[in-house]
């Protein structure tokens, strides 16, 4: 592969990855690049195939992972969801940053691949303030919530693990979060300096 090497990130849902990565797509839009998934599910109104993701039958997506063709895949709420060696590529070829916003099991994936990307880790300041985020946004059921906690908890321990990512952001204050992923992606990528 060419170009810049990946960044992976990663968090629970709350935690505030699009607002930090909106914060850093504002000021360095011209270096960064998303790879387009691949998923079983159907479009949801609006979504547009090849822009929102690559709409996909569950056996031609089978089949492309048993071909190799797919850096990393999971399935959530019964549908497959996946990042192809030719997404990322067609972002790097053009000589960007690409951003993966992956879940802990496509982490744990590509870290068994070649790709070698650098690993951020977003997570918010506690289990409570997550619980208060998610509420506040109005769109889980109580069980759905409980869900999504739960499985905060586990994404968390694998995010404090040590080595498992180089930089852990914890996102309980937006300014200074902000600050501390620009100067780890400055370090990571000096061409965002100039």
């Amino acid at each position: 592969m060419t170009g810049p090497v990946p960044l992976v990130i990663c968090g629970p849902s709350g935690a505030g990855k699009s607002t930090l990565l909106k914060q850093m797509l504002d000021k360095y839009r011209q270096q960064f690049g998303f790879s387009v998934s691949h998923t079983t599910r159907n479009p949801r109104a609006g979504e547009e195939d090849g822009k929102a993701y690559h709409f996909v039958t569950k056996e031609a997506m089978e089949s492309a992972i048993g071909n190799g063709e797919f850096i990393e895949h999971a399935v959530f709420a019964g549908n497959m969801y996946g990042t192809s060696k030719a997404a990322v590529e067609t972002v790097r070829s053009k000589g960007l940053i690409c951003v993966l916003d992956i879940d802990v099991q496509g982490v744990i994936s590509i870290k068994k691949t070649d790709l070698n990307p650098n690993y951020l880790f977003v997570k918010p300041p506690s289990i409570e303030e997550l619980e208060k985020r998610l509420k506040a946004r109005g769109t889980e059921t109580e069980d759905s919530l409980s869900r999504r906690l739960e499985a905060a908890k586990k994404d968390m321990e694998y995010g404090d693990a040590p080595g498992n990512f180089d930089l852990v952001i914890v996102n309980d204050d937006l300014s200074k979060a902000v600050n501390t992923l620009e100067n780890f992606l400055q370090t990571a990528y000096p061409a965002l300096q100039s």
